[in-house]
């Protein structure tokens, strides 16, 4: 350990001041709070907690955090102290409270940390999306690096990953499909969301399994101090929020649910076709906590969420997601801080299908239990060290089939559950080298071992079977181990500038097959075979940070270049839907690249606030056997984006926003000619992904009216309009022969959404 922190001996006396920052309001922890000491500084961790170690003397400390006040205390250090802290929100009047600008409400310019990005719950509320829904996933989309995956959809791409390589999670659970109503919904209901943080690139050493990004989302736990009720009532769904302490100051519960009722409205329709029909989706988060002494604390989050869709007797699905976290921190000293969690995440689907004598169900699920142990070691105020070991068990299931005893055509099969062991132990350090010059550097080490309990095979060039291998129920099959560095480095020009660099890899041993633009609940999960290699990427970066007007102005410039190893697509005329074990002889294997620079000017503060974010990026992969062995473009592959984004407070009742978006349009494949099979038209294709779908842009508008604003009840009215100038934009285009000559090919293009008003009822008491 000596060789991995900068040791420092003692010139004088030293103690710690240790402890934790807290909500006066709710009792609730706040991650981020700035500790400021002189020249010395820190922040709390996810948990609240913090430490910092100063030589023996008088200090004026200073607590600050965004949305609260600034709260100073002068402090004698003579001994270690631990402090317990609470900062008042912003509408409180206290004469003892000192307002000033808190560092905490920038992005930090000496923190070597790179491509992250964090918005608050008041920034994502006043922004207008599709439905009037507040919607974490698709105001993400609004950052430079982040691309939609289409209209309407929470899906998202980043850094010119494919939407499988984010690491979505929700209080540490993994969430395979964060998506709602076929992507037009995320999972994440905004009232239980506590804290949100976007890593695109530089992720710290305790995160891995994916290659381009994290997605950290952490839940309230629950106002211990009083209980509390919200809600709101909108045209497509409704939701409730409820809180309070168990025990005062030392135990709280969180309850959080949320309903669309759209198919409440179809079964008003006199046609019974429509009538019949059943659409809707509905989620449940929820969370207890107790502080069992100032050493220990337990939290039990939950997450539940359910897709259904059926038309009539025919045809139906149903997909969902389950996540529960058990968690124990655990402060062994002044310096060192411990987290054990338990977590179990499932996502599972079932399709019900009814076709004349037909009458069967497939379901596909993939499960995971995982525990972690990680330590946060203060060792002193130069050196902050992290390290910690992951265990998660993936099991899936791709597919099993089960007929009724009528069924015709149909038999009863059920593909072969897959099984992986993914383990990780890693370590970092925060290294403050100097007045300017600021380290995080560290290692991940994994391990993921394929599991037998099935028939593994072998192929060749053209995807035959070649070779079959037998396993049995959890022998290793096949285990690969891999070191994964990250470095980044920030040098501090001056108090207002700085600039960065950054190398990260990353490792990725579960795939999502997919062929379509939108989220589907049926995309199949796969892991890591004997064919089926791990992906890997390289990422470089390097930034320039740039604030203004004492920090309420800006600027982020940051370039970036991803080299990729190991990269799935479809064989030219694969089988998508292959119903077999050999999964992998549909696949391929190459190298992608991907680069770009982002460019981010944000205002802060104000009462006009709101940021202009532009992407200039290239995604491409080579793969043998596609594209005649060339580089042809990533489905992802976007040239230009743009946002710009505004919030204007009116007044103490009026809020209003807007948004304008801007960009380039997907690759895609077209067909390149067509030719006739016994009076029937095929269209044959050429390059992969080699055209352009139109330019996308569209504007929404939003305006917020408070109602009343008391102390026991608030209540506002919420109005947006989705695509406000009804731009048509193209979802899809399809190819058709011409009606009155059949020489002709007609591009047919079908727009999903024109203007899209929406108006709903917020409350809290």
């Amino acid at each position: 350990m000596a060789c991995f922190i900068s040791i420092i001996l003692p010139a004088q006396h030293k103690f710690t001041l240790s402890g934790t920052v807290k909500a006066r309001a709710s009792g609730e922890t706040i991650i981020g709070a700035t500790i400021k000491a002189g020249n010395e500084g820190t922040t709390t961790n996810e948990y609240g907690f913090f430490s910092i170690t100063l030589p023996a003397g008088k200090y004026k400390i200073t607590y600050g955090a965004l949305g609260f006040l600034v709260f100073e205390e002068e402090l004698n250090l003579d001994a270690s102290v631990t402090r317990q802290i609470f900062l008042d929100g912003k509408n409180v009047n206290l004469e003892n409270v000192v307002i000033n600008s808190s560092t905490s409400t920038r992005r930090s310019i000496s923190n070597p940390q790179m491509g992250v990005e964090k918005l608050t719950t008041s920034e994502i509320k006043n922004i207008p999306v599709l439905f009037g829904e507040k919607d974490i996933l698709k105001t993400i989309q609004l950052l430079p690096g982040v691309k939609s995956a289409g209209e309407g959809n929470s899906g998202f791409f980043v850094r010119g990953g494919s939407g499988d390589q984010n690491l979505i999670l929700l209080d540490e659970a993994p969430v395979y499909n964060a998506s709602h109503l076929l992507g037009f919904f995320s999972t994440f209901n905004s009232d239980a969301i506590k804290d949100m943080a976007l890593y695109k690139g530089g992720m710290p050493a305790q995160y891995g399994g994916r290659l381009s990004s994290v997605l950290d989302i952490k839940m309230n736990d629950g106002n211990n101090q009083e209980h509390q009720a919200s809600g709101g009532i909108g045209l497509i769904s409704s939701k409730l929020n409820v809180e309070g302490p168990i025990k005062k100051g030392k135990a709280s519960y969180l309850l959080t649910g949320r309903r669309t009722y759209a198919d409440q409205f179809l079964r008003l329709a006199k046609d019974s076709a429509i009538k019949n029909n059943t659409v809707y989706f509905y989620d449940l988060n929820t969370k207890i906590n107790y502080e069992i002494d100032k050493k220990n604390r337990l939290y039990l989050s939950g997450y539940f969420g359910k897709d259904v869709l059926k038309l009539g007797n025919i045809f139906g699905i149903n997909w969902g997601n389950a996540t529960g976290t058990l968690r124990w921190n655990h402060v062994f000293n002044d310096k060192l801080f411990s987290n054990t969690s338990l977590i179990f995440s499932n996502y599972n689907y079932q399709i019900n299908i009814k076709a004349g004598a037909d009458d069967f169900t497939i379901t596909s699920k993939i499960e995971d239990w995982n525990i972690k142990n990680e330590y946060q070691w203060y060792a002193n105020n130069k050196n902050t060290v992290r390290f910690g070991i992951n265990a998660i068990h993936h099991t899936i299931t791709p597919g099993n089939v089960t007929a009724k005893d009528t069924s015709g055509s149909i038999n009863n099969s059920n593909l072969q559950n897959r099984y992986s062991f993914e383990n990780a132990a890693y370590i970092s350090n925060y290294w403050r080298a100097s007045k300017k010059i600021n380290l995080t550097y560290g290692m991940r080490l994994t391990a993921f071992s394929i599991l037998g309990g099935g028939n593994f095979f072998n192929y060749n060039a053209d995807g035959d079977v070649t070779d079959t291998i037998k396993t049995q129920l959890n022998s290793i099959v096949k285990t690969w181990i891999n070191a994964e560095p990250r470095i980044s480095l920030s040098y501090i020009i001056n108090p207002q500038v700085s600039v960065k660099a950054a190398y990260v890899r990353n490792v990725q041993n579960l795939h999502l097959l997919s062929n379509s633009t939108s989220s589907s609940p049926t995309d199949k999960w796969v892991a890591s075979t004997n064919v089926i290699k791990l992906e890997i990427s390289d990422q470089v970066s390097v930034g320039y940070y740039r604030d203004f007007a004492e920090g309420n102005y800006e600027l982020t410039v940051e370039t970036y270049y991803k080299n990729m190893l190991n990269q799935i697509d479809y064989r030219d005329g694969a089988n998508i839907y292959i119903n077999s074990d050999a999964i992998e002889s549909q696949l391929l294997f190459g190298k992608g690249r991907a680069y770009g620079i982002e460019w981010l000017l944000k205002k802060k503060s104000g009462n006009v606030t709101g940021w202009i974010s532009y992407t200039l990026a290239k995604t491409e992969k080579k793969i043998n056997g596609i594209n005649n062995n060339k580089w042809y473009n990533a489905r992802q592959d976007r040239t230009h984006d743009i946002a710009i984004v505004a919030s204007w407070q009116v007044s103490p009742t009026w809020n209003l926003s807007a948004n304008w978006i801007f960009y380039t349009g997907d690759a895609v494949t077209f067909p390149a000619g067509k030719y006739k099979v016994e009076d029937f038209t095929v269209f044959y294709y050429t390059e992969r992904n080699g055209y352009r779908m139109p330019a996308y842009h569209r504007l929404d508008i939003g305006a917020t009216k408070i109602l009343k604003q008391r102390k026991k009840f608030t209540s506002e009215l919420n109005f947006s309009i989705y695509n406000a100038y009804a731009r048509e934009n193209a979802y899809a285009i399809n190819f058709r022969e011409n009606k009155t000559n059949p020489e002709i090919t007609d591009a047919v293009r079908f727009s999903l959404f024109k203007l899209v008003p929406s108006i709903s009822y917020n409350f809290k008491f």
